[in-house]
């Protein structure tokens, strides 16, 4: 029995469990919708059971089926690594590589600098850049590698530390004029925040490492891109959070002011991540060591 299986009817019924319904995947595998309801069919006769409960809505897999689907997706990935680590190193750099980035200074400046220098020496590469930052567990699907401050939760992936970066807490001398300058942490929530996604703001105090303070602040502005927090704190709106490296002219220049000097903020990583237990084509190993020393020359 086990002999007379094949492999791509295997395939189909992977991609039919994972889109829902047939006619989707007919149309990834570009053949009809009856082809694949032969496999289908064609597969649990030979298996001698029910994968699939088809009724005309809907669509449901049996206990049977889920197991099924289990087992064969994680051994379908293995065998496309295997296949891919057999030619891979035959083969020039080439090919595209997916990258999810934050946006920001980071991302159109250092990251896009770093893309575009690694794409001059190897031309053959074509590479997908985007900025708008889902969650991690995302790249396991639509993306090849990301760029991410903070620590690495998942224990899926890898991370390549590329460069640590100092937060600060910054308003315009127009707000501290209007509205005071702000001494201790706990005074924040009197005040005008600027948010991005983080709304939890951590400090620790400059002399004794052993004081830490929390609050949660509400944003009056709250936008994900740190170059619209700094042009609303410019003019000011209120007081903003973001890596120092977004706004060094504006700090040298004055024209936002670093507020409680004597709480810092405590650094983060900002790093390279890529799953951990895919093979990695030639591309992306490369990619990942160009990157790494790029930013390894910039510290």
């Amino acid at each position: 029995m086990l002999n007379n299986v094949n492999l791509a009817d295997i395939r189909s019924f992977v991609l039919i469990a994972k889109l829902g319904n047939f006619t989707k995947a007919a149309e990834a595998l570009e053949v009809s919708r009856s082809h694949v309801s032969r496999q289908i069919s064609a597969l649990e006769k030979q298996m001698g059971v029910t994968l699939l409960t088809r009724t005309t809505r809907t669509l449901r897999l049996t206990q049977a089926g889920t197991r099924f689907f289990n087992q064969c997706e994680s051994a379908l990935q293995l065998i496309d690594q295997a296949v891919i680590a057999a030619v891979d190193d035959t083969k020039k750099v080439q090919g595209l590589i997916r990258v999810n980035c934050v946006g920001g200074y980071l991302g159109e400046e250092l990251v896009a600098q770093a893309i575009s220098e690694f794409m001059q020496l190897y031309p053959q590469v074509t590479v997908d850049l985007d900025f708008s930052s889902p969650r991690i567990d995302l790249i396991e699907d639509q993306f090849d590698v990301a760029f991410r401050m903070g620590e690495l939760e998942d224990a899926g992936f890898i991370a390549k530390r590329l460069m640590t970066i100092d937060m600060v807490t910054l308003a315009s001398p127009d707000y501290i004029k209007r509205f005071g300058n702000p001494e201790h942490p706990k005074e924040l929530s009197n005040h005008r925040a600027l948010t991005g996604s983080v709304t939890k703001w951590s400090f620790i105090h400059a002399s004794e490492s052993s004081k830490h303070y929390d609050i949660h602040v509400k944003g009056k502005f709250t936008c994900k891109n740190g170059r619209a927090l700094i042009k609303a704190s410019l003019l000011g709106n209120g007081l903003i959070r973001v890596p120092k490296v977004y706004c060094e002219t504006e700090i040298n220049s004055g024209v936002l002011m670093t507020v409680m000097p004597q709480w810092r903020i405590p650094s983060v990583p900002f790093s390279l991540i890529f799953h951990k237990d895919r093979y990695q084509p030639k591309r992306l190993r490369v990619f990942v060591d160009f990157v790494t020393a790029w930013f390894e020359a910039k510290r």
